[in-house]
């Protein structure tokens, strides 16, 4: 018995004297002892290889604020692979967006994210290729063909969409994920519901969540599926091109003005696999932040009368003098001052982007701490859309706060990014979500269904879906 109880208090004893060690691995490889360069923020770096992930994805705004507290707005610690300082200082973080490459700082998203969205998405290259990128995507959502294209094909598909939703149960995020994807389909290449369209969204819906996994690539896991996705969608992409360069047809599309991209000798002509990292990309961005987006557009609205009526009071005006058949037009959209607040006011505060990451690529000096090579800098951008000063009352949905104040030129304004990584798509993907509510908020009225569960990170989602009673206005 005694022996018994001297081998379970070693078994304990060595337990704890190996975590201590392994908790303590990742301090003595990255920590300040070993560096001659300059002193590291301070922080915690937890167990090697996964360093402190697991409370990251569990905790998320709590993680970020127990230890901002602890340690100030600017800590290190160990997430998603990589060593990393987490920048919570809103100047700090709006003076590294606007240096990018030349103070050192290039895209540093997630392994995952690189494998899954291909070598040349444009959220991850830098220098020349990012230029030539940026530039072929902005050719593609420029106000003129926003204007003269794409919000007359907008219109089409959300008023296709919306069809038929009186007298029955409908699950918004399922019908908002649905649109967001398929309305990007339209635009892109032209395509329609059908097999081909369920076939792509299979992929895609699979190929998203592989990119916020941990890269192991074992069968059964999300990034093993995600990059099996991408696979069978780069293979569905490459016959699509194929098709269209043997039919010879014009299409009034973005896959045909890629295609023909380059034939003038204004810009550099793209390579078949640089068109389809940049379709994947077209797709892959707009499709969170649009389908999100209008989903809690719907939530906030429902549970803000006041809001909804001043939004369809807008929309209701827009419709006078037209025929129901008659589409929105892009002066019409330019006048959705109020619309425009809500969707600014649901990005804010639904917060369905967190931050973006950068990688250093020397030694970066900030607030007195220097950032090794290599590392990754999360700039934190959720705390700027809770902040007192900026926003008063800020856990409160107020539209009107956008349109007392020009907001969207405050410096640290960041619901799109900013310098020269701003989202390109932004007015694209507000015409999208602003020709959604016009539809729907002067075509139905709604009341929610049961109890509609809403989570907040790692993404914003509706686990159990958000389920309205929809009824002709």
């Amino acid at each position: 018995m005694a022996l018994l109880l001297l081998v379970l208090v070693g078994v304990v004893v060595g337990v704890v004297v190996a975590s201590s060690l392994l908790l303590r691995w990742n301090e003595v490889r990255y920590g300040n002892g070993r560096r001659k360069e300059g002193r590291l923020p301070p922080g915690t770096m937890g167990w090697p290889l996964f360093g402190e992930t697991t409370e990251f994805l569990k905790q998320g705004p709590s993680f970020m604020k127990q230890r901002r507290l602890r340690y100030g707005r600017l800590f290190r610690t160990h997430i998603l692979g990589c060593p990393t300082v987490v920048c919570m200082d809103p100047e700090l973080n709006r003076r590294m967006l606007l240096q990018g490459e030349a103070g050192g700082l290039v895209p540093g998203y997630p392994q995952s994210m690189l494998d899954i969205l291909g070598r040349n998405n444009i959220a991850t290259v830098h220098g020349p290729l990012h230029r030539v990128m940026r530039g072929a995507m902005l050719g593609l959502v420029r106000p003129a063909m926003l204007r003269q294209t794409l919000l007359p094909k907008i219109d089409c598909f959300m008023r296709d969409h919306l069809h038929g939703w009186a007298g029955s149960v409908v699950d918004v995020q399922a019908k908002t994920k649905e649109m967001a994807l398929l309305s990007a389909l339209r635009q892109i290449a032209g395509i329609t519901a059908g097999p081909l369209s369920d076939a792509l969204k299979t992929e895609l819906y699979t190929l998203v969540l592989g990119t916020i996994s941990l890269p192991i690539n074992i069968s059964g896991t999300s990034y093993y599926q995600g990059l099996q996705a991408r696979k069978k969608l780069v293979s569905m992409l490459e016959q699509m091109i194929a098709a269209r360069r043997s039919s010879g047809q014009a299409h009034d599309d973005m896959l045909d003005a890629l295609l023909r991209s380059g034939d003038d000798g204004t810009r550099e002509k793209l390579s078949d696999e640089q068109i389809i990292d940049l379709l994947i990309a077209l797709i892959y961005s707009g499709y969170e932040t649009m389908s999100t987006t209008s989903m809690m557009a719907v939530k906030y609205l429902s549970d803000h009368p006041r809001a909804l009526e001043e939004l369809r009071r807008e929309h209701l005006d827009i419709r006078k003098g037209k025929s129901p058949e008659e589409a929105i037009s892009y002066e019409d959209f330019k006048s959705m001052a109020f619309t425009r607040a809500v969707i600014l006011e649901t990005l804010r505060l639904s917060t369905v982007v967190n931050g973006l990451l950068r990688k250093t690529t020397q030694d970066v000096e900030m607030n007195g701490y220097v950032i090794p090579k290599g590392w990754r800098i999360y700039v934190y951008t959720r705390e700027i859309n809770y902040d007192p000063f900026m926003y008063p009352d800020p856990m409160t949905f107020n539209p009107w706060r956008w349109l007392e104040k020009n907001m969207e030129s405050h410096p640290h304004f960041m619901l799109f990014g900013g310098g020269g990584r701003m989202c390109p798509g932004k007015e694209v993907g507000t015409a999208e979500i602003a020709t959604f509510l016009h539809y729907f908020v002067t075509q139905y009225r709604w009341e929610e269904e049961g109890k509609n569960t809403i989570l907040k990170f790692p993404r914003v989602e509706a686990p159990n879906g958000l389920h309205i009673r929809v009824q002709d206005y």
